[in-house]
């Protein structure tokens, strides 16, 4: 039943608030649809705060490849993908597991302006709708129709290290150990000459220079490679599950709703579905609650609990997890498995959620006519 939130307006152009994968998701679709869209980005150029930084679309979640769905949402796959079906884990100890799959894990990405990233591909998708994508411009105020994709809003998690060029050959590499990441994952990245080495640590934020010079001593001694021209790079991560994904009548995508896998940061594919399921919202005059709690939320609900769990393992536990990862006769299969709902993890999920508070206040403005753009402080680096 169409939502008085929703009602929509096709003789007026819908405004996005920021130009992320999520924004430009929600534009294309608008646009698909012969809606006129406005994106307004706060800087210059997409992909900003990425800068050349390596990331990973997760491939586990779905039976169904992940360039197939963004396909079947009817967005592009121009960019650069690399397939990563084998890699190597280490633990506190520095065993080597080897983990290998027939099918792809993730696709390794290039996110930021340059050729061959997707923020790039979703860009040119979008100008060649006719998608208005106004860059240097933040909004005041959003009077008409419209959609929030400014970005995280708070630091749960943080990934802090360096880009760079290498010889080193195109794989990936990771190290899970608290002394280098803190309940999280340190890891190495190389693709088409360029790296990246970071460590994603989900505590312990005020000493990231001593785990950053922790990660990099470790990987050049159990790897071995060497950094050219490297480029300090550091991004963050919001991680929550809202009780509205509204603010006023305007609905929040990606990362400014707080829609990332907590478990492990794989985000990506949740930040552009919400902004296909916000624009189609705004199409059908359907209650984009409904639409994003129905398809989002069970795998976000998990991965609160893999989350939890996780933070519990301590490096022994690590250890006994990788063994396992390394073992799988089909990792692509037993990874999906561990998003899946389930009687158990449903039962343990009033605990994860109150070991798992987000940094972030769920405060949802809640006046029907505001046309205000909340949480604002942030956006000189997000918007």
């Amino acid at each position: 039943m169409p939502n008085d939130k929703n009602n929509t307006h096709t003789d007026t152009a819908v405004e996005i608030a920021g130009a992320g994968p999520a924004g430009l998701a929600a534009a294309i679709t608008l646009a698909r649809a012969g809606r006129q869209v406005v994106v307004h980005e706060a800087h210059k150029e997409v992909g900003h705060r990425f800068g050349g930084d390596f990331q990973g679309l997760e491939n586990w979640t779905t039976e169904e490849d992940a360039l197939t769905v963004l396909e079947g949402q009817g967005l592009t796959t121009d960019f650069n993908a690399m397939p990563c079906h084998s890699g190597t884990f280490f633990d506190a100890a520095g065993n080597r597991h080897e983990i290998k799959s027939n099918e792809t894990l993730f696709y390794l990405l290039e996110r930021g302006p340059g050729p061959g990233t997707l923020d790039s591909a979703l860009l040119r998708q979008a100008q060649s709708l006719g998608v208005e994508v106004r860059f240097n411009s933040r909004l005041d105020q959003m009077a008409g129709e419209g959609i929030l994709a400014a970005g995280p809003r708070a630091a749960d998690a943080i990934a802090v290290g360096y880009h760079f060029e290498t010889d080193l050959a195109d794989g990936f590499w990771a190290i899970c150990d608290n002394e280098l990441a803190p309940q999280g994952y340190a890891y190495l990245l190389a693709m088409n000459g360029k790296g990246t080495v970071k460590s994603c640590m989900f505590s312990g934020f005020k000493q990231e220079k001593l785990y950053v010079q922790r990660t990099l001593e470790a990987f050049q001694r159990l790897v071995g490679f060497e950094m050219k021209n490297p480029r300090p790079h550091g991004g963050s991560g919001n991680f929550r599950i809202p009780e509205s994904a509204y603010s006023g009548p305007h609905p929040l995508v990606g990362e400014q709703a707080g829609f990332q896998d907590t478990l492990w940061g794989f985000g990506m594919r949740l930040a552009i579905s919400s902004g296909v399921l916000a624009a189609n919202s705004l199409l059908n005059g359907e209650d984009y609650d409904t639409l994003w709690q129905r398809e989002l939320k069970p795998q976000m609900d998990t991965s609160v609990v893999n989350r939890a769990l996780y933070s519990l393992m301590g490096n022994h536990g690590y250890s006994w997890c990788l063994r396992r990862l390394a073992s799988s006769l089909n990792l692509r299969k037993s990874l999906r498995r561990q998003y899946q709902p389930s009687l158990p993890k449903r039962l343990l999920a009033p605990w994860a959620r109150r070991r798992h508070e987000s940094q972030r206040k769920d405060v949802t403005c809640d006046h029907i006519d505001c046309h205000c753009i909340w949480c604002r402080e942030a956006c000189c680096d997000h918007a």
